[in-house]
Order: structure tokens, then sequence, then C-alpha cells
């Protein structure tokens, strides 16, 4: 379970490709800065030499599918990634106690790199992931982590929105609508286990789309409870 360090605060912002995970995390630290010390981390760091190999996976030069890479060898691409960014870019800050804000984080691989696997795999793959990323690697637990609920039809049609109707430019998950549902059953399975917030970004049957201040707002209630 999230057992909390006792240094700074660490909020992860999280959910399936096209679930406003940039936006709301702008607008957190927007707000959030406005009353407190804020880092605000986003994951991959494509900036980063790092995030290499996440790259050539999404491009698809191991596979244009993605269930053709090993669930636990695209998972250490990410982890790497993540070790890297905290070494080098928000360790001290949050030692020296500041609240960090992150968009994707280590539940990202139980996201997107569980749905790999049968659902019998499914508990071992998530002990072996917190085991790793947390325990072997060092980094941090997350105080609360968020998951922006869509369905896998709703993340579909705003990403085409996004690429402007261009499907080529989708990566090997964005363009695999199969995989995507799996990855929001992965989520939801994975919240229950970890004891994870779920926030939905919509009505239930999807015809109904929150919006952007709706959301915020229970995010910060969710928030400000922790920090």
């Amino acid at each position: 379970m999230n057992e909390p360090d006792k240094n700074g605060k660490l909020i992860v912002i999280d959910g399936l490709d096209g679930s406003g995970k940039s936006t709301q995390f702008e607008r957190l630290i927007e707000i959030l800065g406005k009353e407190h010390k804020i880092k605000g981390i986003s994951f991959p760091d494509y900036d980063m030499p790092s995030a290499t190999l996440v790259k050539m996976y999404l491009s698809g030069e191991f596979s244009r599918n993605a269930a053709d890479v090993n669930a636990y060898a695209a998972s250490t691409f990410y982890a790497a990634d993540r070790y890297a960014s905290y070494k080098l870019c928000w360790e001290e800050n949050y030692k020296n106690g500041e609240i960090i804000i992150a968009s994707r984080y280590v539940c990202s691989n139980a996201i997107h790199q569980m749905s790999k696997l049968s659902e019998s795999e499914w508990d071992g793959f998530l002990e072996w992931l917190e085991d790793y990323e947390y325990n072997k690697l060092g980094l941090p637990r997350p105080h609360r982590t968020i998951i922006l609920d869509i369905p896998a039809e709703l993340s579909q049609k705003r990403l085409s929105l996004r690429y402007n109707g261009d499907e080529s430019r989708k990566d090997i998950h964005e363009g695999n609508f199969a995989y995507m549902q799996t990855c929001r059953k992965c989520a939801l399975y994975a919240a229950k286990k970890r004891g994870w917030d779920i926030v939905p970004c919509c009505s239930e049957d999807g015809s109904k789309e929150y919006s952007v201040e709706e959301i915020s707002e229970k995010l910060l209630e969710m928030i400000r409870e922790v920090i």
C-alpha cells in the first residue's frame, strides 16, 4: 500500500491517454503554487537520455504491437527514466519537504504494462512492480495516487481530436483500442488493490463529459487532505 515518505509530499495524477492529465497537471501546479512550494514532474521525460528506450518502444522500433514487448522489459524502460529523473531533477526538492506533483508515475506501469499479462498474473506483477521501483530502485512512494477515469471510447475520441484526425500520429499504445480497453480495466483493478483514488471524467455511460473546472475541484479536495 501507499506508505508515505516522511520527507516531501508526492501526489500522482494518472489515467488513460486523453484523460486530461496534462491539463489538470498544469492547473494544479498553478493553483497550488499560490499556496505552497510546488515542483511539477512529468513522465516519460523525453528531454532526458534516460527516456531513449521508452521512445524506441512507443515508436514501434521493437514491435508495432505493444503486446510483443514483454511487460517486465517495458516496465524497466519507464522505471529507469523515473530513477534518472528523481536523482537528477527532484530528489533534493523532495527531501527538502516540497510538494511534488507528478503526471504519471510507477502506477503507469500497472496501467499500461500489466495489461499484457493474463489476469491470474496481475497480483504478482503489482507486487513485483512495487518491490522493484520503490524498494529496489528507492523511488519515493506517493502520498496519494489519483486516476482520471474515462472509457476507452472517449480516450480515442479525444486523441483523434488532438491529432486532427491523423491516426498515424498515435503511438503503439494510443492506436490500439482493445489495448486501451484492457488498460482501463487494469487501472480500476490496481486502484482497488492499492488504494488509489478514482476521479470520473464523465458520466458512467459516457454521455456527459465533466468540465475541467469540475474535475480540478475534486482533485484539489483530495490533494489538500494530504498536504
